[in-house]
């Protein structure tokens, strides 16, 4: 939209989610969204857009337009094989930074108290829905999404994935931070992560290059871990990670691009141990899916 000061953007939110499966979503993460941008400007990273006006009664808010010529989308640009290791270290840096910014926070657990949200926009369509598809490892799924739900550590952005972040001039630019909820930091760190490995098992010729952008942000994530034990957060996340690799193949959001049956299949193959087993890490996952690719 064109104003006398430029143009903007209006985000207005819906109550069924874009996908095949049946998915009712609060309206009300709208505001969460909002919440969390103006969060982020204040403390300086990680870039957002800004939030010029809201209006929480039409669940609609107006930010400023970041134009695409000079804010390329960073799933568009792994897609495309333009895959910067580099670029991906600053995600798992400013990702850090807010956690660390925001741990054990009153505050910010105060204002993010969206539980009964995040349930229903992560936790039910991503680990609860798969547990119906994975029998054998409902259980552990259910188990996983208590756990989750419990732990209260720092503010979790919940839609860290690469369609949601703009390659700046300055650095990553973070968007969509719909499902923004008080909780396990471990979360985000795990979807961004998920969507690198499931590029290299798309994307062949960019295997190393996604590889090395996985290593580059795991490493610069867990280098800014302050908050906690990096080993107690390293598992968490890891079982994270395991879930929501199988989640992007069978939950109510699978990944669009991942369409070969063959590489559904092996996904679930690699996966599914993973996710039984206790206290894998977040490298040990990257290191068996890097492992299993090289044999195919």
């Amino acid at each position: 939209m064109e104003t006398s000061e430029g143009p903007v953007c209006v985000k207005q939110a819906l109550e069924r989610l874009r996908v095949a499966a049946n998915w009712q979503a609060p309206v009300e993460r709208s505001h969460a969204e909002v919440m969390w941008l103006r969060l982020a400007e204040r403390l300086g990273r990680p870039r957002a857009p800004h939030v010029i006006a809201e209006s929480p009664d039409d669940h609609l808010f107006v930010m400023n337009f970041l134009p695409p010529d000079s804010h390329a989308n960073w799933k568009s640009e792994l897609s495309a094989g333009r895959v910067d290791p580099a670029f991906a270290a600053m995600v798992g840096r400013d990702l850090a930074f807010i956690h660390a910014r925001t741990a054990y926070s009153g505050e910010a657990a105060r204002d993010f108290a969206n539980g009964a949200m995040f349930h229903a926009l992560r936790i039910e369509p991503y680990l609860l829905h798969t547990a119906t598809r994975h029998p054998d490892l409902a259980a552990r799924l259910h188990a996983l999404a208590q756990e989750t739900l419990e732990t209260e550590i720092a503010l979790v952005h919940g839609d860290v994935s690469p369609k949601n972040i703009l390659v700046g001039p300055d650095g990553p630019v973070f968007l969509d931070a719909e499902c923004a909820w008080f909780g396990d930091p471990g979360f985000d760190i795990a979807f961004c992560l998920t969507h690198l490995l499931l590029k290299a098992v798309w994307r062949p010729a960019n295997r190393a290059a996604y590889f090395n952008s996985f290593e580059a942000l795991q490493e610069a994530y867990f280098g800014g871990v302050t908050w906690e034990p990096r080993a107690a957060l390293d598992v968490r996340a890891g079982a994270l990670l395991a879930a929501l690799l199988l989640a992007r193949i069978d939950g109510k959001s699978p990944v669009e691009y991942l369409t070969e049956d063959a590489d559904k299949a092996l996904v679930r193959r690699l996966a599914r141990p993973l996710l039984a087993a206790e206290a894998v890490g977040v490298a040990e996952i990257g290191w068996a899916f890097a492992d299993a690719l090289d044999m195919t």
